[in-house]
């Protein structure tokens, strides 16, 4: 398996995760979004662990750079957290219009951060990680945990 078929899957699980809790908070349905919200910050968190503690430390032995790419993402990562909980506090004060506007930002953050790591950096760590070591790597990514 290549990085790429692995890690692709998880953005779009989460994706729809987040979709979801979106529509929840639309319609008002405040116990069911808060539930379905939670779902999604706790399956990107654990997704963001699995690049920033398996896969990214990885890439950056093969290529020698800690400043490029994988800076760039763990930046990105930050921006993602920062909006997880200003949105769970929307959630909490059941503010819909304010929900809605912090999930406008983190659709539209997420999109771009996706489509950087799928169409660049998971492309590079599968052509720089030694096929041993990728396999390595996703086994302990599949054992990861929050």
């Amino acid at each position: 398996m290549i990085v790429s078929q692995y890690m692709t899957p998880e953005h779009r699980a989460c994706d729809t995760l987040f979709a979801r809790a979106e529509n929840l908070v639309a319609g008002g349905d405040w116990e069911q979004a808060e539930e379905a919200y939670m779902v999604f910050a706790n399956d990107i968190l654990l997704h963001f662990k699995k690049e920033e503690e398996t896969l990214f430390p990885a890439f950056e032995k093969q290529t020698g750079n800690q400043q490029g790419p994988t800076q760039v993402m763990r930046f990105e990562h930050e921006q993602v957290k920062g909006l997880i909980g200003k949105m769970a506090g929307a959630i909490e004060e059941k503010d819909k219009d304010a929900y809605l506007s912090l999930a406008e930002s983190m659709m539209i953050l997420l999109q771009q951060h996706n489509m950087k790591e799928e169409q660049m950096l998971y492309a590079m760590c599968d052509r720089v990680i030694p096929h041993a070591d990728r396999e390595v790597l996703l086994e302990t990514m599949k054992q990861e945990k929050l």
